[in-house]
């Protein structure tokens, strides 16, 4: 089963830069199926409940995104894991990108 997280209606801020997500020998992961190599993007997610940072996966083309800039998530996915006692929520989305512009005021 896929759990996908509605993102609308929440603010989505990049808080650090796009890293190259690692495996435990320091090697850059790529995919199982594709080959594609794999990115990690922390944000700020905020909403009327308040705001939590995570980190996001992507797969292919590093994200065009920097630290401060507002975006939006494609496909959201909370995927639950448990290992060797310890537990988290991981998240995937298949692609970030620059929010349209923000109307000023």
């Amino acid at each position: 089963m896929k759990l996908y997280i509605d993102t609308s209606g929440k603010q989505v801020q990049v808080s650090r830069d796009p890293e190259e997500k690692k495996d435990q020998n320091g090697n850059q992961r790529n995919e199982k199926n594709t080959g594609r190599l794999m990115w990690s993007t922390q944000v700020f997610v905020l909403d009327e409940t308040g705001g939590e940072v995570i980190a996001i996966t992507t797969a292919g083309e590093k994200p065009s995104v920097k630290v401060g800039q507002l975006v939006t998530v494609q496909q959201l996915e909370a995927i639950p894991w448990a290992t060797n006692g310890r537990n988290g929520v991981a998240f995937r989305a298949i692609e970030l990108k620059p929010a349209g512009p923000a109307s000023s005021k």
